[in-house]
């Protein structure tokens, strides 16, 4: 038997926090194939590109994301955009898929790091090799987006 994801929804990065925080002080069940510690590295990451700048691209990566820019991406945007979710079993880049088995709560730890720093932070942020230069805002709805995709995956057990 499989057990289901959640729908979720962050209108806040506090409320990610909260969510996460619940997970980790209640266990949870695997709707998915990411532990906990997985999702909230892979999450912390991905807050952190915009902030610091992104990894440069291997050469041979470059028409691979050449070819998703101009096919796939248009509607995971506005996908993303209307519905404030991202579909399920799309693959991402391997460098920000962590071991299962981490420390949970230095995972929750560096997810809470990445979101206040993202929260205080002025000034521009770096462009994105897929998705080009977006504002704040549009950074924000991504990165909430984000972390409800794989947040929803992970099931607090009841109690």
């Amino acid at each position: 038997m499989s057990m289901s994801r959640r729908q979720l929804k962050f209108d806040t990065f506090d409320d990610i926090v909260r969510d996460a925080e619940n997970l980790l002080a209640k266990g949870y069940d695997k709707a998915g194939k990411w532990d906990f510690a997985q999702v909230c590295n892979h999450c912390a990451l991905w807050v952190k590109y915009p902030l610091d700048g992104f990894p440069k691209l291997p050469l041979w990566m470059k028409p691979i994301f050449f070819v998703v820019k101009r096919t796939v991406l248009p509607k995971l945007e506005r996908q993303m955009r209307e519905t404030k979710t991202m579909p399920v079993g799309m693959s991402t880049a391997p460098m920000t898929v962590f071991p299962p088995g981490q420390d949970e709560a230095a995972a929750l730890t560096g997810l809470k790091l990445q979101l206040e720093r993202y929260k205080t932070h002025v000034g521009p942020t770096h462009s994105s090799p897929l998705r080009g230069l977006l504002s704040s805002v549009e950074w924000e709805d991504t990165a909430k987006t984000h972390c409800a995709h794989h947040l929803s995956f992970l099931v607090p057990k009841a109690g």
